[in-house]
């Protein structure tokens, strides 16, 4: 009787591992797998933290290509909170976001888009177009 309780126990214990196993596999891969990168430029208009057990900060980059048209949104996520702390310092000025997608990340838990920024770099620095304008001279 109580070979037939442990027999059960153990099935039972690989009929849950089993599953949870593969779903960690899955979520490792999907996080460290990039399936494109690049970079936007455009003005950051919002970035907040966001989430109750999972904190994440979830942003967006506003692109305008040429003056007089239609702006489009360019909606990202921040897992590191120096590069937040560095992107929350240049809202509205002109950045360059360099970025990296993950497709198939299988739950908001680790943010709400498949843009991950990686570092930003601001565009519209006065103390760089000076330097540039000492050293021409």
């Amino acid at each position: 009787m109580l070979a037939k309780i442990a027999k059960i126990l153990k099935y039972s214990l690989w009929l849950l591992l089993v599953p949870i196993a593969l779903f960690a596999l899955y979520t490792w891969a999907a996080l460290t797998w990039v399936y494109s990168n690049g970079e936007r430029a455009g003005y950051v208009q919002k970035l907040s933290q966001k989430g109750f057990v999972c904190k994440t900060y979830e942003g967006e980059l506003v692109l305008v290509s040429m003056p007089g048209t239609q702006a489009e949104k360019f909606f990202f996520t921040v897992r590191d909170a120096a590069v937040a702390k560095r992107i929350n310092e240049t809202v509205g000025k002109r950045v360059r976001l360099i970025y990296e997608e993950h497709v198939g990340v299988p739950t908001t838990c680790f943010g709400e888009t498949g843009f991950y920024i990686q570092d930003v770099q601001l565009l519209d620095n006065p103390k760089i177009e000076m330097i540039q304008k000492d050293e021409l001279q």
